[in-house]
């Protein structure tokens, strides 16, 4: 934290080398920084991350129904996040890469939103319901060239970048969420497999270390 805070940051992830840093939110970004002979950039084309990222939202839809009310306050193994939170972030990172289409800056703190202490699960499914609905919504307008730039927190990104971020991370949630299911010993049909993240920079992991 100490050293983070000489640089004037308080967040991560950062890469930093002397007193030059940058946020580590964008792979290519990172390999220019570090001045490797490699390509970082998506690997799936608009139209691709279209189609996963509104399956990850059919999926999660499916899914946040089946959490029992009384264990919704439950945290998340290895961070306070409860399964509430979880829920709702999952589609709050597709919400925020809307409004970065709008010209509404990408903000670290869209992400550290919370929703009402009490939601259930039918609050919780409209929500993401609404955010299914707007992303369909923008889809259709077909203001979706690649090259689009976007504001955000960690600098100008391309649509094609930061569509390629929001799939994965919402990706990466719906996966955790289907195994909190199975560790409450609640089944589900299991609506995304292995081949649903293929050619998405996911984490290896389902959960932090």
């Amino acid at each position: 934290m100490a050293e983070l805070q000489k640089l004037g940051l308080r967040t991560v992830p950062v890469l930093s080398q002397g007193d030059k840093f940058i946020f580590g939110q964008n792979t290519q970004q990172i390999i220019d920084f570090l001045g490797l002979n490699e390509s970082g950039g998506p690997q799936l084309s608009v139209d691709e991350l279209h189609a996963r990222i509104d399956k990850f939202m059919g999926a999660a839809l499916e899914l946040i129904p089946l959490m029992p009310y009384d264990r919704l306050d439950t945290h998340v193994p290895g961070r306070p996040r409860s399964y509430r939170t979880l829920a709702f972030h999952l589609f709050r990172v597709i919400d925020a890469f809307l409004d970065a289409n709008e010209g509404t800056a990408l903000l670290q703190a869209m992400f550290r939103e919370e929703p009402a202490l009490d939601a259930d699960t039918a609050t919780l499914t409209a929500y993401g319901q609404k955010v299914r609905n707007r992303f369909q919504d923008w889809w259709a307008k077909g203001d979706t060239a690649a090259g689009k730039s976007l504001p955000t927190y960690y600098g100008p990104q391309t649509l094609h970048e930061l569509l390629e971020r929001t799939t994965w991370h919402c990706g990466q949630h719906v996966r955790q969420y289907m195994n909190l299911l199975e560790k409450e010993g609640v089944s589900h049909h299991m609506p995304l497999m292995p081949a649903d993240f293929v050619k998405l920079p996911m984490p290896q992991n389902v959960w932090d270390g």
